[in-house]
């Protein structure tokens, strides 16, 4: 510790450097004000140079001309802040349109193909039934003004869904570069042991789908995943809160291969329960815009007993 020692002036004589005995301080006299002893400690030392530099080196804070505002904004709940987003959402920060791709090569023949490892093959592609039913869908969407403004296409890769993001974006004027290829969340939903099985036999698994979101079809070993509504549910949900993040104000057409994805999603934007996602099933190359306008009259589901007090998060 350093110690330094401070004197008042005094009425004694100056010391006489003359006497080898005289002190290297003034003596002290009777009349003489009381030395003070002031301790500086290291962490006192650096404190006293923060505090001096602290006007120099913070910059000024911005004025706040509506407080009360800026209160507002800061006590949003956390289900409202960009970027945690939840179904139904409270708002949509874009608009949204919906795209079911045109009949593909294998719909065409009347089977189930929904192993994502064909997802990129050419017999996933558009049939020609299906290149024309794109068209039409690309022609609804100029009509109805998308892509007027800034406008994004969020396609699957997987084949048929690609080809028509690609029409659309011809059709519409939209640069190449604002076509972003999703590779996983919008998938067709994987239908399991129905892979491979006529088309007609989708409708057992949308009567299970009546019943409860959580029923998967029966399980493969060949890789095709057996989705339950609730696993579609969880992947178009990730898909909107990163659109919701990514971007503000513009126009995103979603295309999916398949229906279940469009029809899970508009459930869980409408709020609607998703055993009911068939109520809003897409045709092959149909465009829907997102709006509350759009929700089907209720129907009573197949079991009388079952009640959804959440929707669209029912069990």
């Amino acid at each position: 510790m350093l110690a330094t020692t401070t004197f008042a002036a005094s009425n004694s004589n100056p010391p006489n450097p003359a006497h080898k005995n005289s002190s290297q301080y003034p003596p002290f006299s009777s009349n003489s004000r009381a030395a003070h002893i002031v301790s500086i400690t290291r962490r006192g030392l650096l404190a006293s140079i923060s505090i001096a530099l602290t006007p120099f080196l913070t910059s000024p804070q911005p004025q706040i001309k509506n407080p009360t505002h800026y209160a507002d904004f800061i006590s949003l709940p956390d289900s409202e802040a960009r970027g945690l987003f939840q179904m139904p959402p409270p708002r949509l920060t874009n608009r949204y349109f919906l795209v079911r791709a045109g009949e593909s090569e294998y719909e065409s023949l009347g089977i189930i193909n929904t192993n994502p490892v064909a997802k990129t093959s050419v017999d996933n592609g558009l049939s020609e039934k299906g290149k024309k039913q794109t068209v039409r869908a690309a022609l609804d969407l100029k009509s109805m003004g998308a892509c007027e403004g800034n406008c994004w296409i969020w396609p699957s890769i997987t084949q048929r869904a690609y080809q028509a993001a690609e029409i659309i974006a011809a059709v519409n004027g939209v640069n190449r570069s604002n076509i972003v290829p999703e590779y996983s969340f919008l998938d067709a939903r994987g239908l399991g042991a129905y892979e491979g099985k006529k088309l007609d036999s989708i409708s057992e698994v949308y009567a299970s789908d009546s019943l409860s979101p959580n029923i998967k079809p029966p399980p493969i070993d060949d890789g095709t995943p057996n989705e339950s509504v609730q696993d579609v549910f969880v992947r178009v949900t990730q898909l909107m809160s990163i659109l919701e993040t990514q971007y503000s104000e513009d126009t995103v057409v979603i295309v999916s291969p398949d229906s279940d994805n469009l029809s899970v999603l508009q459930a869980g934007l409408l709020g609607l329960e998703l055993r009911r996602h068939t109520d809003l099933a897409f045709r092959p190359g149909e465009v829907r815009f997102v709006d509350a306008s759009s929700i089907p009259t209720y129907k009573q589901p197949a079991s009388a007993v079952y009640k959804c007090l959440n929707p669209p998060n029912c069990n």
